[in-house]
């Protein structure tokens, strides 16, 4: 079971939960969401704020969601890897991702998350923007990672709410 919780009590050691046990970003409401497994962001302070960056490529159909709504949550699964298994190779444009993964959608005010997750941080976006080619310093990033020039879009959201698994 979930319990909202503040965020400045949430101990984490975010490279580890985010690069090595991933998590889903997901957006929408209760008439059309999505998700899809990430494991590249950071968590931490910026403007005054605790908050959070993602990263998504645009033809991820998540991307629509997050582009048309306000908030979006990031859900972490600790070892349960079978969710990724599906978010993070099928498309919810193709594929009813909920009822692949068995995960239940809870519904906030604002948005979605997955019952069955460990943590939950629901945020509210500040900036979004692309990565752009020429910005680049360091050129071999730019060939490993964007061979086919389909450029991220980050996006900043102040973290409003969290729930942790009691």
């Amino acid at each position: 079971m979930l319990k909202e919780c503040a965020v400045n009590t949430i101990r984490e050691n975010w490279i580890r939960a985010i690069a090595d046990e991933w998590m889903l970003i997901a957006a929408g409401t209760a008439e059309g969401y999505n998700m899809m497994t990430a494991s590249w962001g950071f968590a931490g302070e910026i403007w005054g704020e605790d908050s959070v960056l993602i990263l998504v490529r645009p033809q991820r159909y998540t991307m629509e969601f997050l582009e048309n709504n306000d908030t979006f949550t990031l859900s972490f699964y600790g070892e349960n890897r079978a969710v990724h298994a599906v978010c993070g190779s099928k498309s919810g444009r193709d594929v009813d991702k909920t009822a692949e993964t068995g995960l239940t959608p809870v519904f906030t005010d604002s948005s979605v998350y997955f019952a069955e997750a460990r943590l939950v941080l629901q945020c509210r976006k500040q900036y979004m923007d692309h990565i752009r080619p020429e910005s680049f310093l360091m050129s071999e990033n730019l060939k490993k990672w964007y061979p086919n020039e389909d450029y991220h879009t980050v996006i900043v959201g102040k973290i409003e709410r969290a729930w942790i698994k009691q």
